[in-house]
Parts: C-alpha cells; structure tokens; sequence
C-alpha cells in the first residue's frame, strides 16, 4: 500500500510535465491470493485533502494516531478483479528511528524508513483479508523524476532474529553506484552495516533484472511472486544475510523501461483517472 503526492507511476503525471504533484494522488493497494486486487485510481486536487496528522485520497485516509497509523481504505479494484476494496489496516511501529537516505549527492531523493520493525493489521473485506503480522512504514521523497537520475534499482526489506536488515541499490545515470544497507533493531536503533555482495537471480516473468544482497554461495530465489509488471516486480525472497536464511519482500525497477513512451498507454489502463 502506497500514498502518492506526485503519482511516480503514472502516465498522466507524466503527460502533464509533473508541474502539479496535488493534483496527481492516489492511494495504490494491492492484495494477493484469491481473489487479490489492484486498485490505483489517481485523483485530482480536489480529492486531496492534508494535516499534520492525515492524509486523505477520495475517499481512503491515513490518519497517524501518535503511536500508530490507522489507514481507511475506500478503493475499487481493477482487472481482472475488479470490485470493491474496503476496510481497515493499522500499522503499529515497535520503534521510529531518525535515519534518512539521500539517494543522490544533491538530496533530490531521500528515503526515509520510518519504522522498519513493526506490527501491522489488517481488516479488508473479503475472505482471507483478514490477519496480522510482520509490518513495514516508510516514505520516499523526490524532486525530480526517478527515470531521469537512475536507470536501474533495487530494494528489500528482510526480517532478522533481533530486527530487520534493509538494502538499498541502485545504478545513477552520472555512471555512480548507490549501495547501502542498514540493520534495524525493535527498539528504532539504526546501522549502518557492510552488506555481502550484490547477487543476481532469476529474472521476473517480465524478464527483469533481479539482484540483492546475499552470503558467498548462496542464490537469492524467488518464494512469492507478488506483482509483475515490464518494468516492475515485487516479490518475497529468500537469501541468507550474515549467516541467517531470511525471506522477505523484494523490488526491482528498470527505468529504462519505464522512459518508453509505449508504456504510458499500457499503464493507463491500470492507472484509472477521476478528477474529482
């Protein structure tokens, strides 16, 4: 689940020139299993509506409560499934840590993981949409597009015995690699920590580029697919990080792809527009 100010995925923000991020929002949820939906409808600024505390979509709001974060969901889902998406999740963080990542030299974009460790619940109407577990809450901030400073990224988020260990790579368009890696505790503690070497692994259905970190002599492999798409894909993966075998969720975006002006009409079909 995904609030955008500045919809980065969609083809009508692209179209416009990105000159107007409040009037490009949407709020992306994306439920797996039977009978799983997609829904991403992006708004206009008449939709949008903002406090310190809230963030409102149409008809979905995230509210933070001072020690969770309480999402209403009011969504349609797309093809093929297409139906109602309601209900209520909340994620509440074991800690909030204070680390931010700028992902370029000069700051345009940062990644800030909130509470990489914490306890999430959900409550969507539908079997099966209904449970609670391991949660994540981060935020990812831009001033400029993301196909024009990298061509190629990739992150995971990896549950461990005593936290959770987060690996950010990417490839900039100036030619420079960005590699960090970070191991977080339940208690908000943050660092930085030396991770194995980048390791590549079997393609998505869409024949992406799949790569993360991983022991010497071991292979990354895919335990979940979760959302594919040609210039996308999320997954469950397992690896082994410092000796521990550890699965958890998995992206790779090529920006290559996503420059081709053949996609945006694809991406339309997934990405609905309702000004109001």
């Amino acid at each position: 689940m995904i609030g955008f100010i500045g919809s980065v995925f969609s083809p009508w923000y692209a179209w416009s020139g990105r000159r107007d991020p409040a009037n490009h929002v949407c709020l992306n949820v994306v439920t797996y299993g039977p009978g799983g939906r997609f829904a991403m409808t992006e708004r206009g600024r008449a939709a949008l509506h903002t406090t310190p505390d809230r963030l409102e979509i149409g008809p979905s709001a995230m509210s933070w409560t001072g020690d969770k974060l309480v999402i209403d969901v009011d969504e349609w889902g797309g093809l093929p499934n297409v139906g109602r998406l309601r209900g209520q999740i909340v994620v509440e963080p074991e800690a909030l840590t204070s680390v931010e990542l700028p992902l370029t030299e000069d700051g345009a974009h940062v990644w800030r993981p909130f509470a990489p460790v914490s306890r999430i619940k959900v409550d969507l109407e539908g079997r099966g949409q209904q449970w609670s577990g391991h949660g994540y809450f981060d935020s990812n901030f831009g001033t400029r597009a993301l196909e024009a400073d990298f061509s190629y990224w990739t992150w995971g988020r990896f549950p461990a015995k005593d936290g959770a260990t987060c690996v950010y790579d990417a490839d900039r368009r100036d030619g420079t690699r960005l590699g960090a890696a970070f191991r977080f505790g339940a208690d908000g503690s943050a660092a930085t920590i030396e991770a194995p070497p980048r390791v590549r692994f079997r393609r998505s259905l869409w024949a992406v580029r799949r790569e993360t970190r991983a022991d010497a002599g071991f292979t990354p492999k895919q335990a979940l697919n979760m959302l594919d798409a040609p210039f996308y894909s999320r997954s469950a993966v397992t690896t082994r990080l410092f000796g521990e075998e550890v699965t958890g969720v998995h992206e790779a975006l090529d920006l290559n792809r996503f420059r081709s002006p053949l996609l945006k009409p694809m991406l339309a079909v997934r990405v609905p527009r309702r000004r109001k």
